[in-house]
């Protein structure tokens, strides 16, 4: 793993929030907002933005921490953009503290970790599991 971020460094997705991230469960609409779900994900996404970047050709990252707050609504049609900030690594592990807005208003607060794994070793924690596929 290449060690080239330091704390405080960010990375920014934006997206245009669409109604397949709006709350729904087993096909049936609940609220037309962004969904937990959905920012989930992109909260994810936003930090492996990092190790996109840090990862050697034999790694791979995996989610080990995820934590969100909402703060309020967003609607599809607009723009969400989410911020991830490095708090702290340690070893192989990167911590983010995240941040999504729409325009001035935040949305939402929250942490992800991810570890850098050797793809062998992953691949063997999922045959281990049975999911070796």
């Amino acid at each position: 793993m290449k060690n080239i971020f330091a704390i405080g460094d960010q990375k920014v997705y934006k997206k245009i929030i669409t109604r397949d991230d709006e709350a729904a469960f087993h096909g049936e609409r609940v609220h037309p907002v962004y969904a937990t779900f959905a920012l989930a994900r992109d909260f994810e996404w936003s930090s492996r933005l990092f190790f996109i970047e840090m990862k050697e050709k034999d790694e791979e990252g995996v989610g080990t921490l995820l934590h969100i707050e909402h703060k309020g609504p967003a609607f599809a049609g607009e723009e969400v953009v989410i911020t991830a900030t490095v708090e702290k690594q340690e070893g192989m592990e990167l911590i983010c503290a995240i941040e999504a807005k729409v325009g001035s208003r935040m949305i939402a607060t929250g942490r992800t970790g991810q570890r850098m794994l050797k793809v062998e070793q992953l691949k063997g924690i999922f045959s281990k599991s049975g999911h070796d596929r």
